[in-house]
């Protein structure tokens, strides 16, 4: 249970320094993690990043006092960590529906966001079958979009989708140059409060992708026309699970992670790092398109004692 009470003390140190700048390192430490294995933990646990909390609970409690008080708009975005009445006024207004000064009306609609606060349930009794592996260099090719939101929630499922059906030309330039052509790698990479960048990629073959890099070969630019770009990703070891095979494993895949983050991400040996994770789609494989498969890698070391 000592993860429950680290997480909650983490909560607590948040609620206790709202009002103050606060160090995500120092309020890490409280769950005995690093803040950025703690970040991701919270974030697939609450389906929104820590920042969005810190953020959500000081818009609501701004509210409280603005409508309860005599206090000055501009104290009060000063004292909720805004720097000017207007990014206040905005930010107050995306959230609660209404400016600052129509808080004091009486009759008018707020919105609050409750504090958090972890409860113990037994539920399931899930068994996960997982791997530990440690991965070469991977050197892709792809294409990103920024997401809003966390790689954890609903409108995840959403953006991937319009992504996937909106690119087909670049995928299907892709698999012509790929290894493997059978197979996407999907990067999450650079994950904020704004939200992170989603990559399609392959491994590509090497002639192919020497010939796609000179545009003095084809005439054409294709980096530049499909923005494509490299990534690398380094050596380093991941925790890996892996849907059944079925013709749709997405509804799967979105299972898996709730499961991992309810056991799994507390596992007392390892902490997730701040890395790349991937989703490897096995898209149609030799046993055809009902075979489909997702893998999840997620980057990890082990816990420093």
């Amino acid at each position: 249970m000592d993860w429950i009470t680290g997480l909650q003390k983490t909560i607590d140190y948040i609620e206790d320094n709202l009002t103050q700048t606060i160090d995500y390192e120092m309020a890490a430490a409280q769950s005995f993690s690093s803040s950025h294995h703690f970040q991701r933990v919270f974030c697939i646990l609450c389906g929104f990043t820590v920042g969005e909390y810190i953020r959500r609970r000081r818009l609501s409690l701004a509210g409280t006092e603005l409508a309860t008080s005599d206090a000055k708009v501009i104290d009060v975005a000063l004292k909720y960590g805004y720097e000017s009445p207007d990014s206040f006024a905005k930010a107050f207004q995306k959230f609660h529906g209404i400016l600052p000064s129509q808080a004091r009306h009486g009759g008018s609609k707020l919105k609050s966001f409750s504090r958090l606060v972890l409860k113990f349930s037994l539920e399931g009794g899930t068994i996960m079958n997982y791997r530990i592996e440690t991965k070469p260099q991977i050197a892709l090719l792809g294409y990103k979009r920024h997401f809003e939101g966390t790689p954890y929630d609903a409108l995840r499922h959403k953006q991937e989708e319009e992504f996937f059906v909106s690119t087909r030309a670049h995928q299907w330039m892709l698999k012509g140059m790929s290894n493997d052509k059978l197979t996407y790698y999907c990067v999450l990479t650079n994950l904020d409060d704004d939200g992170y960048d989603f990559y399609i990629s392959v491994i590509t073959d090497k002639y192919e992708s020497d010939n796609l890099y000179n545009s003095d070969v084809t005439g054409i630019d294709f980096m530049e026309k499909f923005q494509f770009e490299k990534i690398s990703i380094p050596e380093r070891n991941y925790v890996i699970f892996e849907t059944g095979k079925q013709k749709m494993p997405i509804p799967e895949y979105f299972d898996i992670r709730r499961q991992i983050a309810a056991g799994w991400l507390f596992h007392e040996e390892y902490q997730m790092i701040n890395a790349p994770e991937l989703a490897v789609y096995h898209w149609g494989i030799a046993g055809g398109y009902t075979d489909r498969t997702i893998e999840i890698w997620i980057p990890i070391e082990k816990t420093k004692r």
